[in-house]
């Protein structure tokens, strides 16, 4: 077995244009994979400099590699099981600025450089106000991105045609937003002054994104087969399913100078990202929430067998298609093909998701997923949608604990406040009760839900049903209309 690096296998020299904070999993299968793909279709032609966001990560392991790795592809594609794998060689370095600020500081003085991506986690855009302009580096990400912009600015002279282009991809709605303001409170703390804050306002272009697609990442398991399949001892293998979306909300004269769409792959400009975080939080997230506890108490352990199973099958689309669909305002036919690629997700043949894994910390997730589609299908249809009071309902039955009809634990997991809460309810006894406190919880909800007209009533039916008949029964009643 050959060693992966520049000497056994072909890596192409080509400009370096992007400065990429964040080596992990996602950014590798994700973006980097992107940059591949539009390599080979397009005359992009651009390399990845690799910058490591925090003190401890594996640029070295990545370098030993001359930063070449393989993306593993498996899904589904058009109802067919694909596992594909793709050599990516877009890095052409990765550099430590703990180590090595120079070097850091550096890429800002390459004209070529052009655009800046970053996924430092949900945490990484933080001011963090102990962050000096001298320190080597700042400590926070935004911190580290205005050093660079700073000295870019000072070393071009002001130059406004030497601007970055820059999309952050961790995963908070308007993310780009709110780098941007941090970038702002850091000129002010470090007093830039008012020329460099026209420069980065009028030059560089900060843009907000939603990513999408699930990178499993490194597969341990199956490690020594792939690479006795590859031919190469690569240890950065990463794992992705193999749908991919990237949104970003950037005029036309962005998408011109990042050409995914002529690569064939699904990147969006669009005016803004909103719709389609909207879709996506409705169409996936909110149906995941609500299967998840409906799938187990009916005795389905796994997402795919869910979406497959005759009864809680229909269940799911139901949700979907004829409940939180109606909650969206995108062209239906647009919609339905998300809706299609996300049963296309749930049904990876690759990937056993359990979906106790989903459980975790479900009534917040539920207030922020299906509880608004909810109360806008109430508003538009002037009738609640059943689906997902029902799935409202398993989550409360869920949350009681015990053991499932065939003696599986029943583990709830959330935090210790709503755990005692819900603790506390069931022991009433009562299920108007019951149903009662759970609805009127404002520090779950940050409101009363029993002014929602009829929700009480129909929760308490499905909660009785679930608990005198059993979950499968009710579900069957439900979708066939009994």
């Amino acid at each position: 077995m050959k060693p992966l690096n520049s000497n056994t296998a072909t890596k192409i020299v080509r400009p370096e244009r992007i400065i990429q904070f964040g080596e992990g999993n996602f950014l590798r299968a994700f973006v980097d994979w992107i940059v591949s793909n539009m390599n080979e279709k397009t005359d992009f032609n651009s390399s990845v400099v690799v910058v490591q966001p925090i003190e401890k990560g594996m640029i070295d392991v990545l370098n030993q590699q001359d930063c070449l790795y393989h993306v593993n592809l498996q899904g589904l594609e058009n109802g067919h099981a694909v596992n594909s794998f793709r050599m990516i060689d877009v890095i052409s370095r990765a550099l430590n600025p703990y180590r090595d600020f120079k070097a850091f500081l550096s890429l800002a003085e390459q004209p070529e450089m052009r655009f800046v991506i970053s996924n430092t986690t949900e945490a990484g855009i933080a001011f963090d106000s102990s962050c000096m302009l001298d320190d080597k580096p700042a400590s926070s990400y935004p911190g580290k991105l205005t050093q660079l912009l700073y000295h870019r600015y000072k070393f071009f002279g002001g130059d406004m045609s030497k601007g970055l282009i820059i999309f952050p991809c961790e995963l908070i709605f308007l993310n780009g937003h709110k780098l941007k303001e941090t970038i702002y409170q850091y000129i002010e703390l470090w007093n830039l002054g008012d020329d460099f804050k026209e420069w980065f306002e009028k030059a560089c272009g900060v843009y907000a994104t939603l990513v999408d697609r699930i990178v499993p990442g490194f597969p341990g398991k199956e490690i020594d087969s792939i690479k006795k399949e590859l031919g190469y001892d690569d240890n950065m293998v990463v794992r992705g399913e193999t749908f991919h979306l990237w949104v970003i909300e950037a005029p036309q004269s962005v998408a011109k100078e990042f050409p995914a769409d002529k690569a064939g792959l699904n990147v969006l400009f669009v005016p803004s990202e909103k719709p389609y975080h909207e879709r996506k939080v409705t169409l996936l997230n909110g149906p995941h929430t609500v299967l998840s506890p409906v799938a187990f108490l009916s005795g389905i352990d796994i997402v795919r067998e869910a979406c497959r199973h005759e009864i809680v099958g229909k269940y799911v689309r139901m949700v979907m298609f004829d409940e939180l669909m109606e909650t969206l305002n995108l062209p239906r036919e647009e919609l339905k093909q998300f809706a299609d690629n996300v049963l296309e997700r749930f049904n990876n043949p690759f990937v056993d998701h359990q979906v106790t894994s989903i459980m975790l910390n479900s009534f917040p997730k539920y207030a922020t997923r299906d509880l608004p589609g909810l109360k806008t299908f109430l508003e538009r249809k002037g009738k609640l949608p059943k689906g997902l009071v029902l799935g409202l309902a398993a989550i409360i039955v869920y949350y009681r604990g015990g053991k499932r009809f065939d003696g599986v634990d029943i583990v709830p997991d959330d935090s210790p406040a709503i755990m005692q809460r819900l603790t506390d309810l069931w022991k009433k006894g009562s299920i108007p009760q019951l149903v009662e406190g759970v609805l009127g919880d404002t520090s779950i909800w940050n409101e009363d839900l029993n002014e929602i007209p009829g929700l009480a009533q129909c929760l308490e039916y499905y909660i009785e049903s679930i608990m005198s008949r059993g979950m499968m029964t009710t579900v069957r009643e439900l979708v066939e209309g009994c």
